[in-house]
């Protein structure tokens, strides 16, 4: 019976370091060399699921095909892997806890006291063995950093399982951060330098120590941080920032990592990244002209909310071989002077009312100006709302901003009436639709039969469709017994779609949505 391998990502000096994706190049690199990789995100958060975490804070919220709402990293995960996760592996403390007290008033555990040793703990590794099943190697990441008190049951958990597997099965990397002082003109490595005494302390002498900083260091601090990490100076790897992510897993394969990461495994071939090799070239080469996209968007503070969507503008750029400018677009102050200096609009998905004018001036400039436009999620509500107003119905709105509005052109989905504000009861994952024959929607997928991931609680009312129609928009896909609204589409318009869904989620670097890959080609068109 095949004997799963594990390697333990954490981090140190400071969260946002690259853990995630230092986790995802090594599982692009070990599934280039023929393994089966899966991988795994532990959030020490006592939160039940990311659908609740401010965006603002934490950036998007991303959905997998079976409807958990997790962690940012794992679109990471899925954009390098090119695989799609569930939610085994997304693992948040709360969930556990949540499990464990359950338990325990059930009376399973027989009155014995409950305690984070040897009970959270346990339930954990069990998580992890459950995420691990049918993998040759299983990359699990811990958020935060080692040290916080959150985290600790997580450093104990991985420490304990790595003794009952044995050491040969398990591998350790430490992602840790060396600040360059401008004044003088030097690196610092002492913070790394106790974020590994740090996990020293805590029973796990790392075997990898993955250094971040903003330009290449010196090899003295390599031999330093060796030194202090109680590993070789091989075991080392110096990761200054670099032009782009997808440059990293070439990076991993020619360093002195990739040695000590056959030897784990056991596997000595050549990883295969000539499609990295490739993507990395066609982000560099010349571009035949810069596209300007309007992303207009509520949540200003942190781009990484807005994280699946910008890498699946930039993916289709790379495809079609243009430059890609995001002009980000405050949707709460947007002008038709916004609107009118970039090329096409993107307005993503969102909740509550902020903002929300300013994204149906966007869609309403875009279906009378013939701007190209993509709609998701919210994106649709808003076209629908634009259209049905231009249409004769000048109260359309939607019941999420208005709940008195008589006009709800956007209302909620039976039996979602008192949740409005409690997560995990959206409509969630992986959702399939029909798209109408010789639509523009079709022509763009190359299909009738799709599948799409869903995060939205609001449907498109359809007893307003007429007014819709009459304000230049049809409904171009539906769910497959016809009543839920799933994409719509502007008549006599070079690009004008919108999807109830977040086909972003399904885009990759190598394979970008066809939806985006559109918005791209209509641009060009006019170019």
């Amino acid at each position: 019976m095949k004997q799963t391998k594990y390697i333990f990502v954490t981090g140190g000096v400071l969260s946002g370091v690259g853990k995630g994706i230092t986790a995802a190049s090594i599982g692009a690199v070990l599934k280039a060399q023929g393994l089966k990789v899966s991988i795994q995100k532990c959030d020490p958060y006592l939160n039940v699921d990311a659908g609740l975490l401010n965006p603002a804070e934490h950036g998007e919220c991303f959905v997998t095909k079976d409807g958990a709402e997790t962690d940012l990293d794992l679109g990471h995960y899925e954009r390098f892997l090119d695989e799609e996760l569930t939610q085994a592996s997304a693992t948040l403390s709360g969930r556990l806890l949540r499990e464990l007290i359950a338990d325990e008033r059930a009376g399973k555990f027989g009155g014995k006291t409950i305690q984070l040793v040897p009970h959270l703990t346990g339930a954990i590794q069990d998580a992890i063995v459950t995420a691990s099943e049918g993998s040759d190697v299983h990359i699990v990441e811990l958020g935060g950093t080692v040290g916080d008190y959150e985290g600790l049951s997580y450093v104990e958990a991985f420490r304990e399982f790595a003794r009952q597997i044995g050491r040969d099965r398990a591998l350790f990397v430490h992602v840790v951060y060396v600040p360059f002082i401008n004044t003088s003109k030097e690196f610092k490595s002492k913070p790394a330098q106790n974020a590994l005494n740090d996990l020293r302390g805590f029973g796990i002498v790392p075997d990898v120590v993955i250094a971040r900083a903003e330009k290449q260091t010196p090899k003295s601090i390599c031999r330093k941080l060796a030194m202090f990490g109680g590993v070789s100076d091989d075991a080392v790897l110096m990761m200054p920032d670099v032009g782009s992510v997808f440059e990293i897993p070439e990076r991993i394969a020619e360093s002195s990592l990739m040695p000590l990461l056959n030897t784990f495994t056991g596997v000595n071939n050549s990883p295969k990244l000539e499609d990295w090799s490739n993507l990395v070239k066609k982000q560099q080469s010349t571009k035949k002209h810069q596209v300007r996209v309007g992303l207009v968007a509520k949540y200003m503070d942190n781009e990484d909310t807005y994280l699946s969507v910008t890498e699946a503008i930039k993916a289709a750029g790379w495809h079609e071989d243009v430059g890609i400018d995001i002009v980000w677009i405050d949707a709460e102050h947007a002008t038709k002077d916004s609107f009118s200096d970039v090329d096409c609009l993107i307005v993503p998905g969102g909740f509550g009312e902020r903002g929300v004018p300013g994204k149906i001036a966007a869609a309403d400039y875009a279906l009378t100006h013939k701007v190209p436009y993509l709609g998701l999620c919210l994106g649709l509500q808003v076209a629908v709302i634009a259209a049905a107003r231009r249409g004769g119905l000048p109260g359309a709105n939607s019941a999420e901003f208005d709940a008195n509005t008589e006009a709800n052109v956007v209302y909620i989905m039976a039996g979602q009436e008192g949740k409005e504000s409690t997560g995990g009861t959206l409509r969630l994952g992986d959702y399939p639709a029909v798209i109408e024959a010789g639509s523009k929607t079709a022509e763009v997928y190359g299909a009738t039969e799709i599948v799409e991931r869903h995060r939205h609680r609001y449907e498109v009312n359809c007893s307003f469709e007429k007014h819709i129609y009459d304000g230049g928009v049809i409904v171009s896909g539906a769910s497959p017994d016809g009543q839920l609204v799933e994409f719509i589409e502007a008549i006599d318009h070079p690009y004008f779609l919108a999807t109830q869904a977040h086909p972003e989620f399904r885009s990759r670097p190598m394979r970008p949505h066809p939806l985006f890959v559109g918005l791209i080609q209509a641009v060009d068109k006019d170019s």
